[in-house]
C-alpha cells in the first residue's frame, strides 16, 4: 500500500508530480517544502534579477514562511506541529545562513525537539535558500 495522499490549498503547489504529503500507517511523510506562498508568484524574502536568478535573499523571512507552510500541510493532513519526529533541512549557504536559521528553528521547536539533519546543497529547484523535508506522526 502506497498510503493516502494529501495536498493543502494553503501551501504552494508542487513544482513537480508529487503530493504535499503521504500517510503510511501512523506516519506522515512531507515532500520538500520551501518558502513560496500559495497563489503568489513572488517568493518571500527573495529578490530576483532580470534573468530570474537570486539577487538577494532574507533567510529569516524564508524560514518563517517555510515553517508556516509545513504547519499548513500538517494540519490539513490530520497531524500537527507537535507530531513532527524528523526534519531534514537543505540550505544553499550553510556558512552565511546556519546561525540565523538555527535561532529561528529553536523558536519553533522549543517544545517539540525532533531529530534533525541539516545539509548544504548547491541549489534547490526554485530560487530559494531553504527547504525542509519532514516526517510526523498522525
Amino acid at each position: 500500500m502506497n498510503g493516502e495522499k494529501f495536498n493543502s490549498d494553503r501551501a504552494p503547489g508542487a513544482v513537480g508530480l508529487y503530493p504535499h504529503a503521504r500517510k503510511v500507517g501512523n506516519f506522515l511523510f512531507l515532500s520538500g517544502v520551501g518558502p513560496r506562498k500559495a497563489g503568489q508568484a513572488d517568493i518571500p524574502g527573495v529578490t530576483l534579477n532580470l534573468n530570474g536568478e537570486i539577487q538577494s535573499y532574507d533567510i529569516e523571512n524564508q524560514c518563517h514562511s517555510v515553517f508556516e507552510n509545513i504547519k499548513f500541510i500538517l494540519e490539513d493532513s490530520g497531524s500537527s506541529w507537535n507530531n513532527i519526529v524528523d526534519v531534514q533541512v537543505f540550505l544553499t549557504n550553510m556558512k552565511a545562513d546556519f546561525r540565523k536559521y538555527n535561532e529561528i528553528y529553536a523558536e519553533y521547536f522549543k517544545d517539540n525537539q525532533p531529530c534533525r539533519t541539516t545539509v548544504e546543497v548547491k541549489s534547490l529547484p526554485t530560487p530559494i535558500a531553504i527547504e525542509l523535508k519532514v516526517i510526523a506522526t498522525i
